[in-house]
């Protein structure tokens, strides 16, 4: 595995949360949100279901995300995505249990009205400005 990679899943790992920016009919939104990663390009996480987020994305599925403790000086990770929203099913119960798995205390969040989504990753940019990496190196699917 290289380098970008092996940064690029540890830091996936080692967060449970990422900021996800849309574009709908309210227009431009950012909302912070619980994630599990399926993979490294695949991004598990469930939405209100009346909110502005999941309206956002229904609108249009493509999003921006970012997985950043919130300093520069850490590595972070930055990508376009487009979302799948996942029907009821084996699929979404799935998602919701690696969700589970990751960020436990996001049970109670489970019980309320909710969609599962599905986040497709094209290509991770990665940066770790300590380490030189800016801009950051770009990995693809």
């Amino acid at each position: 595995m290289s380098e970008v990679a092996e940064l690029a899943r540890t830091t996936l790992a080692t967060h449970q949360s990422l900021f996800l920016a849309t574009s709908g009919p309210t227009g431009p939104w950012v909302n912070g949100v619980y994630f599990a990663e399926d993979g490294l390009y695949s991004l598990l996480l469930v939405l209100e279901q009346r909110g502005r987020t999941l309206a956002a994305l229904r609108e249009n599925p493509m999003a921006a995300v970012i997985v950043s403790t919130g300093s520069p000086a850490d590595p972070f990770l930055q990508a376009t995505v487009r979302a799948e929203i996942l029907e009821e099913g084996p699929d979404a119960e799935a998602a919701r249990a690696r969700l589970l798995a990751k960020v436990p205390y996001v049970a109670p969040f489970l019980e309320t009205p909710i969609v599962t989504a599905r986040l497709r990753v094209e290509s991770w940019r990665v940066t770790d400005i300590p380490n030189g990496w800016l801009p950051g190196r770009d990995l693809a699917a």
